[in-house]
């Protein structure tokens, strides 16, 4: 499996979470993945929680990562220095923090955390449809022949 990585040191300013979206819309049009497809919005949301969780929750600096494979799923991941583990946490109503794992849990195919030096990388994977599945996506009235659909 052929992989590209690209990366992107963050400071431990919350400012830095917009300069983290607008750095992975440009890798991601670099790669292949416009703007306008589902795919792109989906890992700009993935990359937005997990860097404003590194960068609120450590006060550290954070190296987000954006691994692109042949294949065409794209792993994200976001290390920083602190050891604490990530805290999923369940809002409630009007709470205005809480919902960024719960994000990512239902965005992602899969999702994780492990031990990265003295700190840890969590990250995220989402599997790229294919094309023929994805223009149907866009338009809900063109029907996709489930023999053209490969996994």
């Amino acid at each position: 499996m052929q992989v590209l990585q690209v990366q992107l040191e963050v400071g431990p300013d919350p400012a830095e979470v917009g300069r983290a979206r607008r750095w992975a819309r440009s890798r991601l049009a670099g790669s292949g993945i416009g703007d306008d497809e589902p795919l792109a919005e989906t890992l700009v949301l993935l990359i937005s929680e997990l860097v404003t969780n590194a960068v609120v929750h450590t006060g550290c600096p954070a190296v987000l990562r954006m691994l692109f494979a042949a294949e065409g799923g794209v792993r994200v991941e976001v290390a920083d220095a602190s050891d604490r583990p990530p805290q999923p946490r369940h809002a409630e109503g009007d709470d205005t923090n809480g919902r960024g794992l719960e994000l990512v849990d239902g965005l992602a195919d899969r999702w994780g955390w492990q031990p990265e030096g003295a700190g840890k990388s969590i990250w995220c994977e989402v599997d790229r449809m294919p094309a023929e599945a994805s223009a149907a996506a866009r338009n809900p009235g063109v029907s996709v022949s489930p023999g053209r659909v490969h996994c």
